[in-house]
């Protein structure tokens, strides 16, 4: 299993942060070809030492690291990277990775 965590950073507008979130840019990445499982945080992002500078982490799930570099080379991919401009004034940063049962 391979995950791209996308950890966004504080909006400018919370509020119309998670309204478009949900309502335009989750559907759009639920297009992407290969993707398994899409999950968001829900409630504060913490650390062990308190609140973190990060609004929401969205985790995405594919099959293999193959698998992300083809969905985000497609359309829908490139269109769901594009629409992060339009509403993640906070900025976004994003980890890739395989992970493997231990």
């Amino acid at each position: 299993m391979a995950s791209l965590v996308v950890m966004y950073g504080t909006p400018a507008d919370p509020a119309a942060f998670d309204a478009y979130c949900r309502e335009k840019h989750v559907p759009l990445a639920k297009t992407i070809p290969g993707l398994r499982r899409y999950e968001i945080s829900s409630g504060p992002v913490m650390t062990p030492a308190g609140p973190a500078k990060v609004h929401l982490v969205a985790t995405l799930r594919f099959d293999d690291l193959a698998v992300i570099q083809n969905a985000f080379a497609s359309a829908e991919g490139q269109a769901t990277a594009a629409d992060l401009q339009v509403f993640a004034t906070g900025g976004a940063d994003m980890l890739i990775f395989d992970s493997e049962d231990v």
